[in-house]
This record gives structure tokens, C-alpha cells and sequence, in this order.
């Protein structure tokens, strides 16, 4: 717009329609697409794998940051969450039931209004990779009982009081075993939501369950 404008304050006419301008045009607009960066999403068997060397709080000394991880990863799968999500979650926002965890959710890219929406966390038919067993077996060895919920662990064992990262969601999922097995550059902190997406189109969810999940407002 600026170019024909210039044109025509020098009296110059311009054709905007000429075939050699919208062709010129439309090799800049495909020089500056970038596509995608799609990552892999962490399907169920990726998740028993990542899952399965994780101790309970049955063994004699299960390490924290092991009991955190897991509860990330199986929390972050079942309730679809993108990485800020699940960081953002705090203590005051689960409500334990008979059937499981009612998580509220306070704010997400999609409810920039701050309306609020609650996801319900089911207890898993299997118990080594049941969301509300490995959370409530974190929250008990973590003694929180207030504030963030996921929180940094160091090498000691010692708890910070802020959350996690964004960044470090992804970092969880990049060093484990099984990933680092495969190839850890193709997942990311979207992988866990990505993976319950695939799964729940592969089982036939229907659409509206899904995006009632995930909390996409759109197709």
C-alpha cells in the first residue's frame, strides 16, 4: 500500500492486480510462513513407559522430586493441561470426591476473563498410573498445604515455595528415560496435551468431550 501510494503522488500509475505484482507478492508471503513446530505427543504406552520406574510411597524411601514427576506427567495427561495451566494450579483449586479430583482452574489462554473452569480427574482403572493416587501421594509427602502445588525440588530433597516453570514442564519431559531413549528434541511441555488429543480421537471421543477437556472453543 505504501509503495502505490508513492507511485501515485508521483503521478505513476500502478496495476495492484498485475500477474508479475501478485506473483512477486506471493513468493515473499510464502518466504515468511513458518510453519508449525508440531511436537510428538505422549500417547498412553509412552506414559506407562515414562511412568513405570517412578516409586509409591509404598517403597522405603521414594525420593520427592520422583513423586512429583509423576503426579506432573499423569495429572498433565488427564486433564489435557497446557504446561501454564498446570503450573498455575494451586492446592486451594483441587476438591478430592469419591470419583476422583475436581481441578479449577482458574485462568487459561482461552478464558483471558478469568471465568474459571473446572476439569474432573477421574481415578485410573490402573493404580500404578492413577492421576489422583500419584497426586495425592505427592501432595502427602510434599505436606503442602497451601500454594502452588508443583513446585522445584533440588538435589537435597529441599522444596521451593514457588512454582515450577513453564520451561520446566518441558525439561520433566525431555530427561526422562524414555524419552531420552527416542528422540527428546521432538517433544515438549505440549506433548502431554497433545497425546490426550490423539488418544481420545483414536478411541472415537466424541468431539465436544474432548474440546470440553481440553477447553478448545473451536473445531
Amino acid at each position: 500500500a505504501a509503495i502505490c501510494s508513492g507511485y501515485r503522488d508521483r503521478g505513476v500509475a500502478i496495476n495492484i492486480n498485475a500477474p508479475a505484482l501478485e506473483k512477486t507478492l506471493t513468493g515473499i508471503r510464502k518466504s515468511l510462513v513458518k510453519r508449525p513446530n508440531r511436537k510428538t505427543p505422549v500417547l498412553t504406552s509412552d506414559l506407562q513407559e515414562m511412568v513405570r520406574l517412578f516409586p509409591s510411597v509404598s517403597d522405603k524411601k521414594p525420593r520427592l522430586i520422583d513423586l512429583r514427576d509423576k503426579a506432573l506427567l499423569l495429572l498433565g495427561f488427564a486433564g489435557a493441561f497446557r504446561r501454564s495451566e498446570l503450573v498455575s494450579l494451586c492446592i486451594e483449586d483441587l476438591t478430592l470426591g469419591r470419583d476422583g479430583f475436581v481441578v479449577l482452574l482458574r485462568r487459561s489462554k482461552t478464558d483471558q476473563e478469568g471465568a474459571g473452569k473446572e476439569k474432573v480427574i477421574p481415578y485410573g482403572a490402573n493404580s500404578s498410573t492413577c492421576p489422583v493416587r500419584a497426586l495425592k501421594d505427592w501432595i502427602e509427602a510434599s505436606q503442602i498445604t497451601t500454594g502452588p502445588i508443583f513446585r522445584a525440588v533440588d538435589r537435597h530433597g529441599r522444596m521451593a515455595q514457588s512454582s515450577l516453570s513453564g520451561y520446566a514442564v518441558s525439561k520433566n519431559i525431555k530427561r526422562n528415560p524414555h524419552i531420552q531413549a527416542q528422540d527428546a528434541s521432538k517433544y515438549s511441555g505440549h506433548s502431554l496435551r497433545a497425546g490426550f488429543v490423539t488418544e481420545a480421537v483414536v478411541r472415537n471421543v466424541p468431539r465436544d468431550l474432548i474440546m470440553a477437556q481440553t477447553g478448545h472453543t473451536s473445531n
